[in-house]
């Protein structure tokens, strides 16, 4: 469960930029989040996979209280999180396959069937002749691609992508939502902050909006 009450969080001693936010997702669920530009998705998305703490108010992440949960347990948790930056955050020195590969090799799983893990996400993200690239050769489809198979290659608790249809083509944007949605059936509680009202149309989730640092909800289908 990841629960939020009351949550505020403000940049230094600037306005707050979320402001009584409240929710819970349960695990396995489905959520999209919308908004326009500035209303505060990337602060919120920022909390969700604790790069970020609250100004005030209560985050409860699996079964953890955020406020009191000591800083060298975070690394743990965050292991528990897979996320798709909207700047993708690629290590440049790093072919595709290898930093696709980083999460799973960071926890000591065996190297070669690592290797052959991350092979396999990205020939299903299209990416079969782009194993060996570096981030410097791959155009903004493949590196959004990139991060999405690096994201979800360890089956995280909890999903979290900031517009990651957004520099790909319907055909592949349609692909990954599919991909999305596997991971979702396997127990993957996912979050998609977007503005392409398309892919809410066509996926069933629950529809969270935010307008100036309020969040409500559209609906639950």
């Amino acid at each position: 469960m990841i629960r939020f009450e009351n949550v505020g969080m403000r940049y230094g001693m600037g306005p707050e930029v979320l402001r009584d936010i409240n929710f819970h997702l349960r695990p396995g669920s489905f959520h999209f989040l919308t908004g326009p530009s500035g209303a505060g998705k990337s602060s919120l998305l920022k909390l969700m996979y604790l790069m970020s703490r609250p100004s005030r108010g209560l985050i409860t992440m699996f079964g953890h209280n955020m406020a009191t949960t000591p800083r060298r347990k975070l690394p743990a948790l965050r292991r528990r999180i897979g996320v798709v930056f909207q700047d993708f955050h690629l290590l440049d020195h790093l072919s595709a396959i290898d930093n696709v590969a980083l999460p799973l090799r960071i926890t000591g799983f065996n190297d070669e069937k690592v290797v052959e893990h991350a092979g396999e996400l990205l020939k299903w993200v299209g990416l079969a002749e782009r194993l060996q690239a570096r981030p410097a050769t791959l155009s903004g489809g493949e590196k959004q691609r990139v991060a999405i198979a690096r994201a979800v290659i360890g089956r995280p608790s909890l999903l979290v992508a900031d517009e990651p249809t957004g520099n790909v083509d319907p055909a592949m944007g349609s692909r990954l939502m599919h991909l999305f949605q596997e991971m979702n059936k396997l127990g993957t509680t996912v979050v998609i902050a977007t503005h392409d009202v398309t892919l809410l149309k066509d996926v069933e989730a629950s529809v969270m909006a935010l307008e100036n640092g309020r969040l409500s909800f559209l609906s639950r289908r």
